[in-house]
């Protein structure tokens, strides 16, 4: 944060001042997210990225192979998102904008919801191969092997029919300048069909009839067979093929939480006729204003607002709080909410992606198409890897041909190397890993900004907090005053304090504002506002001179010194007229619920908590002893706050920061990691790597203990496609792995990384679990209604 940003703030009272909390992109700089269909591993992605860094108008490019997905930034003077299309789909892709009312970018047509033909064609064309296979392992030789023009006719099938896909993903790729997978499927799979078919033909006297009767019992060398290898080629591309749609469905069923999200709001919704009856309509017809019904059991469609009827729902999608709230007339509603109990009317005032469930979709999005730090070293490997495989493959075949004089077991070693080195698992194992974790977070209502911020919290070792709003409730109330001058009516006082302090957002001005109305005092105009930092704020009333409310030593006040113990555990709001005090209010606020539980959790976990408040000492040293906290800091300054964060960083510490106050933003920003509470001001959501949607404290525990295992999955992730291509490739250059066996285990190591990912899916809090068994056994004792 600027020193411009940091001298609007102070250690008090969070005052609206010229503080930018929610700049947003210059007019010169737009945000546009694509799908796109077509990518097969993860040098497509860097393709892709590499085209469109080269457009001068393009400043910013991100796209995620695992969720298929671009994220560009770029200037809207110089081009535009359709321009920006084309682009991409010039690269041999195919790209589709995000609808202005869509809640999320989607393919036109999904691809992996299609029945595979292809797929069931190719193992067609694979099944007497492997009848012919299965009689070698019985010791039936190659008795069981087709006649090798049957070999030839199905491996052209396959070659130059359903492998087509591969050599236009592979000539794509090509002339994008970075080779991919595909390339070395297509060299490897042609060089065998080649190789086999001259063999054949060159068999015999070359007349047909000739062809037609060699090997009438297929084989490789045997009696009146030429030594074929088509069966290898098949195989290749029918593993590859189908390693990739179970890798290509499980992306998209199982680790994108986006799918389960848009699936919250109903197709068709009740809306209300002019003549009051009900009417099914399609949701996309709805409009802002429209009254829709939402029934027992079903789910909200639109955010809105309550005008008839109560209930309760359940918010959990986006809070990750499983207990439902009562909702009457005047209450908002959520898109994708629970309908529990109850009947509601509802008034529509957002739909589609402006909804708060919208919100957090395209924010998921966002943030599952960026890139973690654990990313950058695989897209430098998947960079180089294709070209180094290709040198390494002819090196095998040229060292074995001189060593052994074989020109088959040379090809088929060099084949062996280029199949199993596949770069997928590279370019899967840091996107899956970060799209479960972002979809684990979300449930558990953390929103974080993009990867990088996921994978710097799970890397925390401290975790600093605020105070007031973040373990209080941040709704504090008076709970004794003392005055000055006795003939002076304690309303008169607070009517002056909170005409002051309504022009600030901290909660000890909201409680006196709030104390003021209930006791129906109307507020002064004011004028000449101004924040003293560190201090309080000053206005000057008319008729009355300047006023100053804030600390006792801003307001020129000397409490007593035998004062009533609520004082030294509340926190003091003195006020001032032309430099003569007036009084004092004492504040106090209670502790969350769960507050106790969150510190004991995240001490647990081996993380060191330091409470840090502009608070005065004595009431931080109460809070923290109330919570066996043993580092707490009283009286700090916003600055005080960063120096001391970046003090625990230079020691070496993994620091995160938790606040929702104009005053927490320069240590938000200072820290390695940040959270937002929930309802927090617009300048701590926009200083913060990660949002806290529900009000309890345990969401930042949960956010820890998530962001760790992802971290931890994303380091398996990358050890496993390291050490798969470390042992792999070696293995196949000394020939103890054939060409079919290759393909099967360059599949198998995309999807073992894919199912490592999932576990992390299926991750649940302690939280979470004991909601669960909560949920259960209360659905168990409530009676069935009918």
């Amino acid at each position: 944060m600027n020193d411009s940003t940091r001298a609007n703030t102070h250690n008090s009272y969070d005052v609206e001042t010229d503080i930018q909390s929610n700049t947003p992109l210059t007019p010169q700089r737009a945000h546009l997210q694509l799908a796109i269909e077509g990518m097969t591993c993860q040098a497509c992605a860097s393709r892709i990225e590499k085209v469109l860094n080269k457009k001068p108008s393009v400043y910013e490019v991100s796209v995620n192979f695992a969720g298929e997905t671009a994220n560009v930034d770029y200037d809207p003077t110089q081009t535009t998102a359709e321009q920006v299309t084309e682009w991409v789909n010039k690269t041999g892709f195919v790209a589709n904008l995000q609808a202005a009312d869509s809640l999320f970018a989607q393919n036109d047509e999904d691809t992996s919801t299609q029945y595979p033909w292809r797929l069931i064609g190719l193992w067609i064309c694979l099944l007497p191969f492997l009848v012919g296979m299965a009689g070698m392992l019985v010791g039936q030789s190659m008795a069981w092997m087709p006649p090798v023009w049957m070999q030839f006719i199905l491996a052209t099938v396959v070659q130059f029919g359903f492998a087509l896909p591969f050599y236009k993903s592979a000539w794509a790729s090509i002339r994008g300048g970075l080779a991919n997978m595909d390339v070395l499927v297509v060299i490897g799979t042609v060089t065998i069909w080649a190789y086999s078919t001259y063999l054949w033909l060159t068999h015999g006297d070359g007349t047909l009839n000739s062809l037609l009767q060699s090997g009438h019992t297929g084989g490789h060398g045997a009696s009146g067979s030429p030594a074929v290898y088509f069966e290898a080629g098949v195989m290749v591309i029918a593993f590859v093929r189908t390693g990739k749609y179970l890798e290509e469905r499980t992306k998209k069923h199982s680790l994108n939480s986006i799918d389960l999200l848009l699936s919250l709001t109903p197709d068709e919704v009740e809306q209300q006729q002019p003549n009051g009856d009900f009417h099914s309509v399609a949701l996309k017809d709805v409009q802002v204003g429209d009254i829709l019904r939402a029934k027992q059991g079903s789910r909200v469609a639109t955010d809105g607002i309550v005008i008839e009827g109560s209930g309760w729902c359940v918010e959990s999608h986006l809070t990750g709080e499983s207990v439902p709230l009562k909702k009457e007339v005047g209450d908002g509603l959520l898109a994708g909410a629970l309908v529990e109990n109850g009947s509601l009317l509802y008034r529509v005032n957002a739909k589609g992606s402006d909804t708060k469930l919208g919100d957090m979709v395209q924010a998921l999005s966002d943030a599952q198409g960026s890139k973690a730090n654990l990313a950058r070293l695989a897209d430098r490997v998947t960079a180089i890897f294709v070209p180094v495989v290709v040198v390494i493959a002819l090196a095998t075949f040229a060292v074995t041909w001189w060593l052994t004089g074989m020109l088959d077991t040379a090809l088929m070693h060099a084949v062996s190397v280029l199949v199993i080195a596949c770069p997928c698992a590279l370019g899967l194992a840091t996107p899956a890993a970060i799209m479960a974790g972002m979809g684990v977070a979300a449930r558990h209502g953390v929103w974080f900004k993009d990867a990088q911020s996921l994978e710097a919290a799970g890397n925390i070792d401290t975790v600093v907090l605020d105070k007031t709003g973040t373990l209080t409730m941040g709704k504090p109330t008076i709970v004794d005053e003392v005055m000055v001058d006795k003939s002076i009516a304690i309303d008169d006082v607070l009517q002056i304090a909170a005409s002051v302090e309504a022009h600030a957002s901290h909660p000890l001005a909201t409680a006196l504002v709030n104390a003021a109305t209930v006791r129906g005092l109307p507020l002064f105009n004011v004028f000449d506002i101004s924040v003293v930092k560190g201090a309080g704020i000053q206005a000057t009333i008319e008729g009355l001179g300047l006023i100053k409310v804030g600390t006792a030593e801003f307001a020129n006040l000397t409490l007593p010194k035998l004062m009533p113990k609520v004082w030294q555990i509340a926190s003091t709001v003195a006020i001032s007229i032309n430099d003569e005090a007036l009084g004092a209010f004492a504040l106090a606020d209670d502790l969350k619920a769960d507050t106790p539980q969150a510190i004991t959790a995240l001490q647990d976990a081996g993380i060191n908590v330091i409470l840090m408040s502009g608070d005065k000492q004595s009431v931080v040293d109460h809070v923290a002893g109330q919570l066996g906290i043993e580092q707490a800091y009283g009286k700090m300054s916003p600055r005080d706050k960063a120096s001391q964060i970046a003090l625990l960083q230079t020691a070496g510490h993994k620091v995160a920061m938790a606040g929702d106050g104009v005053n927490d933003a320069p240590a938000m920003a200072t820290a390695d990691a940040s959270f937002a509470m929930f309802e927090g001001t617009d300048v701590a959501q926009h200083s913060a790597s990660a949002r806290l949607m529900g009000e309890s404290l345990m969401h930042i525990d949960a956010a820890q203990k998530i962001a760790n295992a992802t971290v931890r999955n994303i380091k398996q992730n990358l050890f496993f496609a390291f050490i798969y291509n470390c042992l792999g490739i070696p293995l196949a250059a000394f020939g103890f792995l054939n060409p079919m066996i290759a393909a099967a285990a360059m599949a198998l190591s995309s999807i073992s990384v894919l199912m490592n990912a999932l576990r992390l899916a299926r991750f649940k809090t302690k939280v979470e679990l004991d909601n669960t068994v909560s949920t259960s056994n209360t659905d168990k004792k409530r009676p069935v209604k009918v």
